[in-house]
């Protein structure tokens, strides 16, 4: 039985939603000393995401927040993902909501011109890391980052893709 998870960019009105599930899942499930305070572009989404051609999107599943994903637009046709965060109810093969997440941002790279995506994460997130492979990402020294890249304090392992259509 296929499971129907929407992805929507995100709206206002599911805010409270989304912080409550990046906040679960960082401090409940992986015990990330991280605070709502700590974390300000979840309040700013237009400011920080949109401004500069980012988006925001979330994944939805009758009504509820399950999952989002976020994309940094920086200079040199590059972006940077950010909040990538998935119920755990909601992963894996059944629902493929990591997967829809990160497809709608590829396919958002592709139409906007951005040839190269980046991102940050935790050597303890090895799931994350291993999806991440799966979907052509290479790890990267940190010194191999763009000079734009926002970079966060936790974050150990960087990584890169290069978007398929502009690969040669």
């Amino acid at each position: 039985m296929l499971h129907m998870i929407q992805i929507i960019p995100f709206h206002k009105d599911l805010q409270n939603q989304i912080v409550d599930l990046i906040l679960h899942i960082q401090q409940i499930e992986f015990q990330i000393p991280i605070t709502a305070e700590d974390q300000p572009d979840l309040f700013i989404v237009d400011e920080f995401y949109r401004k500069n051609g980012g988006q925001f999107w979330l994944a939805i599943y009758e009504g509820k927040v399950v999952g989002s994903i976020a994309l940094i637009r920086i200079g040199n046709n590059a972006g940077v993902i950010r909040k990538m965060f998935v119920q755990k109810e909601f992963r894996g093969k059944e629902f493929r909501t990591a997967q829809l997440l990160f497809d709608t941002l590829e396919d958002y790279c592709t139409a906007s011109g951005i040839r190269n995506v980046y991102l940050g994460t935790m050597d303890k997130l090895g799931a994350a890391i291993r999806f991440y492979e799966k979907n052509g990402f290479e790890i990267i020294s940190k010194e191999a980052l763009p000079e734009d890249f926002p970079l966060m304090p936790v974050d150990n392992v960087f990584c890169r893709l290069k978007i398929r259509k502009f690969q040669s």
